[in-house]
């Protein structure tokens, strides 16, 4: 996931000082703060996250830099962030899909489903879980992004057990997969 916003359309870092939506638990707008506040606070926010695969049906795999302020050098099988005050969750899916993927023309991603995610250290979050095709080469935003590969459905799974992962991604990923099993 990435940290980063920019409600006004830009592709502008979401800073510790952006302002973002505060939610209930049935998602709805209650409030506004500081993006750190929310953190400190444990204030439920949103999210947006984004499978990306490529035109051989892989999934975009990514190790995110070690200068993230949530879940730093870990692995993530989704892109995305923080939905940004005011913003929708589509328009979050599309800007941080491209913004992290360093592409632009992207189709619109589909909205599968969403869930509540809690964390012990960075708080509570609404997940819109997306999913995009992607046939234009990437080019990683390395601010965001430290390696990045595209993997099939297997070679992922078989990776799974073995790699550090983002908790919110792991969980979005396992409720993907039991979200296509019907």
């Amino acid at each position: 996931m990435s940290d980063s916003s920019g409600a006004d359309g830009s592709s502008a870092p979401l800073s510790a000082d952006e302002i973002i939506d505060i939610v209930d638990e049935d998602d709805n707008v209650v409030g506004q703060a500081r993006r750190a506040d929310a953190y400190a606070r444990g204030l439920r926010h949103r999210c947006a996250f984004v499978l990306v695969r490529d035109a051989e049906d892989r999934i975009f795999v990514h190790r995110r830099t070690a200068r993230k302020l949530v879940f730093p050098s870990l692995y993530d099988m989704f892109v995305g962030g923080v939905v940004g005050a005011g913003e929708s969750y589509d328009a979050a899916a599309l800007r941080e899909a491209e913004e992290e993927l360093g592409v632009r023309g992207l189709p619109q991603p589909e909205r599968l489903f969403a869930f509540a995610f809690e964390h012990a250290e960075f708080g509570r979050w609404w997940s819109a879980v997306y999913q995009v095709r992607c046939d234009l080469p990437v080019r990683p935003q390395a601010e965001e992004v430290a390696w990045h590969t595209f993997l099939s459905d297997e070679e992922l799974a078989a990776r799974l057990p073995v790699w550090d992962w983002v908790p919110d991604g792991l969980e979005a990923y396992h409720r993907l997969l039991a979200h296509r099993r019907g």
